[in-house]
């Protein structure tokens, strides 16, 4: 009923930019806290950022000051911009987001995930 769709992954060199997008979709009655988390080879999913529904952000030390949360409310889509890239940061980025849905009637509440992106950062 509810599934979030992420894009924007890819191959970059190091010191480039991407950015990520996250569009939730469904019966959503509200989009509460929405995050990025990231996943290397072998080491265990961390988080990267996160940001509240009133637009307080936090930040894994490793990426503060390169990269920047930010969400667009309206469109329930959570963004990850992502400057100064190290081959580091090389890892599968998963969208992650607590919903209120509609379900028979009554409003749920669940934690959802994307399916994950690539990102590559190399020379």
């Amino acid at each position: 009923q509810v599934q979030l769709v992420e894009s924007g992954g890819g191959l970059v060199q190091p010191g480039g930019s991407l950015r990520l997008s996250c569009a939730a979709s469904g019966r959503i009655f509200s989009v509460n806290a929405m995050g990025w988390y990231r996943q290397a080879p072998g080491k265990q999913r961390e988080l990267v950022a996160d940001i509240t529904s009133g637009g307080n952000t936090n930040y894994a030390d490793s990426v503060k000051g390169r990269f920047t949360i930010s969400r667009d409310s309206a469109k329930n889509t959570v963004y990850l911009q992502m400057n100064s890239l190290k081959p580091e940061d090389t890892a599968v980025y998963y969208c992650n987001a607590a919903i209120t849905y509609w379900s028979g009637g009554s409003l749920k509440q669940n934690d959802y995930w994307g399916q994950g992106t690539q990102v590559t950062v190399s020379s």
